[in-house]
């Protein structure tokens, strides 16, 4: 059990921007000028670059740059350099890997203002929310690099004075899938243990997203690692699908969709490589009439509407105990109203836009299927429309809280992936956690009660990978995530981790 405080408040950091970016600190005047593709410690275009898609800053969308996906010659280069770079890195100690990393983490830290920046811009999220992104993308990588240097095998006594050891021997190029809803964290989470372990990486970020992802690869190299330790391949499926049948790939770690991470599991199964998913999740959060209701509330909010609601873990199936159900139905939409929507770069701006015009049609297009199912619209759920000219062509909406729902509506059963809360009454402790774990999903749950023995007794019973009690989506980087079921099996035995808070969120 961890018991951790909230976040910390957050400071703005003046910082100036590295040439690679024509960037300014005002939503709408970017442009990115050089190659996205990393290759043997430099930007490169693709050798076999195809069609180039467009990609968008979501808070104007305005075409920010033009992405070439990269071909199949392209995807073994990047993996040669990286099987190069492997031959040096692995022979290094534990502890020279470590200072490398740690002055990466170094790096990033020194950097924190420009690549939030950057992360916002292409992303929409606000800039509150990226630089708690970009701090816990350089403490995973000081984590790891803790880890690094106590990396050690066994020795086992035989008879006769005979004996045997055993090493931890790093596999070689592993392959890191990202999505698009935390570019540059996800990069730093899956590339710290690799690189910690002495692998190389192949990386290849959402096409949404294809950024923030190049800075990792330069801070990486301006660090000390070898040339081609990590690179960096631009692209869709075509692309994802050369990493995933390259001969020369000893693992992938993928984030993202159940569909995509099917797949991505019968590519690796063809070459028998070892998986990492990490996948969608429709999490129960539990409000019991004993809670806190202000803590309770503000954990819902922070369960529902935290990067616009596009979080895996995120807890949208809120089940409320009857006896306190009008009053935080209440409470959660006067504070869902007053939720700051706007340009994300401004220091007061809690919401920004969602990822693309697609995904904010299909968002609306859950909201306008409950509405025919019996959901009842609280607040919120239309498209938001701003004063500022700037960014009348950015992909808002208001944050929706649902009431009347059930079960089987489709709302409660299928990921939205977008702001929009799904609020259901129960009545007792058996009922609640049967229906909770009534999901294919299982990646998250939480609790909100002060009977600390039936929190812990409830978040036993949930069959989720990650449970809160008394908050909700605090990750810190030295506990392990993952899910259950649809959501990515990880091992056998999984590590349940459970986060317990004192406090108020």
């Amino acid at each position: 059990m961890l018991v951790r405080s909230r976040l910390p408040s957050l400071l703005p950091r003046l910082c100036s921007f590295r040439p690679s970016l024509a960037m300014s600190s005002v939503i709408g005047t970017v442009t990115v000028q050089q190659p996205l593709n990393y290759r043997a410690g430099g930007r490169v275009q693709p050798v076999d670059g195809g069609q180039a898609e467009e990609v968008y800053e979501p808070a104007t969308g305005r075409v920010i740059c033009k992405l070439l996906c990269s071909g199949q010659k392209e995807v073994d280069l990047a993996v040669q350099s990286a099987k190069a770079a492997f031959k040096i890195w692995s022979q290094m100690s534990g502890m020279e890997r470590s200072r490398v990393l740690l002055e990466a983490a170094r790096i990033i830290r020194e950097q924190r203002e420009e690549i939030a920046t950057m992360e916002t811009i292409n992303n929409g999220k606000s800039i509150f929310e990226a630089r708690v992104d970009i701090d816990i993308s350089w403490q995973c990588l000081e984590y790891y690099a803790g880890l690094a240097g106590s990396l050690a095998g066994e020795h086992i006594q035989l008879p006769g004075g005979s004996f045997g050891y055993t090493r931890r021997e790093p596999l070689g190029v592993c392959v890191g899938i990202g999505a698009w809803n935390y570019p540059f964290q996800i990069a730093c989470w899956k590339s710290a243990p690799a690189l910690a372990c002495g692998n190389a990486m192949v990386f290849k970020p959402s096409p949404f997203t294809p950024v923030s992802v190049v800075r990792l690869a330069e801070i990486f190299t301006e660090a000390g690692v070898p040339k081609g330790l990590f690179n960096v391949v631009q692209g869709g499926a075509a692309t994802g699908q050369f990493l995933c049948h390259h001969p020369d790939v000893a693992k992938i770690s993928f984030t993202g969709s159940v569909p995509t991470g099917i797949k991505i599991m019968e590519m690796a199964a063809k070459g028998i490589k070892p998986v990492t998913l990490e996948l969608g999740g429709k999490s129960p959060l539990i409000i019991f009439s004993d809670c806190a209701l202000e803590n309770a509330v503000n954990g819902a909010l922070m369960a529902n509407f935290l990067t616009q609601g596009e979080v895996c873990c995120n807890g949208t199936r809120v089940f409320v105990e009857r006896k306190i159900l009008d009053a935080f139905t209440k409470e959660v939409v006067k504070r869902t109203q007053k939720i700051k929507i706007g340009d994300p770069l401004l220091e007061d701006t809690r919401m920004g836009a969602l990822i693309n015009r697609p995904h904010l049609d299909r968002v609306q297009g859950f909201i306008k299927q409950a509405k025919e199912q019996g959901a009842e619209v609280l607040c919120g759920g239309d498209l938001w429309v701003p004063d500022d000219p700037k960014l009348k062509n950015g992909y808002y909406m208001q944050p929706c809280v649902l009431g009347n729902c059930t079960d089987d509506m489709t709302c409660v059963k299928e990921e939205i992936f977008g702001p929009v809360m799904s609020i259901l009454p129960f009545d007792t402790e058996e009922e609640v956690v049967e229906r909770a774990n009534n999901t294919k999903f299982g990646l998250a749950g939480g609790v909100f009660t002060r009977d600390i023995q039936k929190a812990h007794r409830v978040v036993a019973a949930l069959k989720a990978g990650m449970c809160f009690i008394n908050n909700y989506n605090i990750s810190p980087v030295e506990l392990p995530f993952g899910g259950y079921k649809a959501s990515g099996e990880l091992c056998l035995t999984f590590p349940r981790v459970t986060t317990c808070q004192l406090q108020g969120i």
